[in-house]
């Protein structure tokens, strides 16, 4: 059985990692698991053999309440009934919800001490915050894209960043997204995340998001965002660099929730043996 680190407990007093005994099989919960992400996370994890999902979380008004999370995705009956309340011994939580419900399930993980993977997009500032400071006591992993290929991306645009940001004629950089017609923030953390990257290495302090009427001359040092709202698009994100002359583009497509949702049972199985702090995908995946 796994344990975690109390809030009690002293930091300095753990190894590198927790002290975990490891079971054969990791013991999840999913926060959000009758959501389009939260059933493809419950579907591919009762496929693999070293984990079980043991418990899915729905906000209180949830009408999905009671129903179990493998028959919601389709995968047979798994013994989990989607709860509002943690009440099964865990050793992580994937939150795959909103803004509000991640704050939620944030709070209860962090009072005992629960390792929690934040693959919600679209929190505040202040949520945010929330998130560093319950990791002074439970391990979380928050990233604004659980996809591998994705933060393969996001390596390359900073190294191209670095490359390109003393061009003598200058480099424009537009930063183009295509998501789902049910995605309710905009710009997509991913793009944000992607436009964070650029203007650490190349330094544009303006960040435009989208442009309409007389805008007069492009300055450079500026970053354009747009986003797209199409059909069932499980992702697109597409950062161009624009030279005089060529132009050079970094782009990656999610072609299902797969993907996600895989990255997302990936930083499970790392987080589940950490020390609390704050990790990311880049930890998760050794980049």
């Amino acid at each position: 059985m796994r344990q975690h680190v109390a809030a009690s407990q002293s930091i300095e007093s753990q190894p590198d990692e927790v002290k975990v005994a490891m079971a054969d099989v990791l013991r999840i919960g999913v926060n959000g698991a009758a959501g389009r992400m939260g059933q493809r996370v419950v579907a591919l994890a009762s496929a693999d053999k070293s984990l079980k999902v043991v418990a899915a979380y729905e906000s209180a008004s949830s009408p999905k309440l009671g129903q179990d999370a493998g028959e919601l995705a389709g995968v047979g009956k798994l013994g989990a009934p989607v709860s509002a309340e943690i009440t099964e011994h865990v050793d992580v939580i994937i939150d795959f919800s909103t803004p509000e419900g991640c704050m939620t399930v944030l709070s209860q993980c962090a009072s005992r001490g629960i390792p929690l993977v934040v693959a919600t997009t679209g929190l505040t500032a202040q949520q945010k915050l929330r998130v560093e400071e319950a990791a002074q006591t439970t391990p979380i992993l928050m990233a604004p894209s659980m996809s591998l290929a994705v933060n393969i991306a996001m390596k390359l645009v900073a190294q191209a960043g670095k490359a390109l940001r003393d061009h003598s004629t200058g480099v424009d950089v537009e930063i183009i997204e295509r998501h789902h017609r049910y995605k309710e923030d905009a710009p997509s953390g991913t793009a944000l995340k992607f436009g964070e990257i650029v203007a650490g290495v190349m330094g544009q302090e303006r960040h435009v998001h989208g442009r309409e009427g007389r805008t007069g001359l492009r300055p450079q040092n500026e970053i354009g965002y747009h986003a797209l709202r199409v059909g069932d698009n499980v992702g697109e994100h597409t950062i161009v660099f624009g030279l005089l002359g060529e132009t050079l583009e970094v782009a990656v497509r999610g072609q299902s929730r797969d993907s996600y949702a895989a990255g997302a049972l990936t930083a499970a199985k790392f987080l589940a043996t950490r020390q609390p702090g704050m990790y990311s995908m880049v930890d998760a995946l050794g980049l």
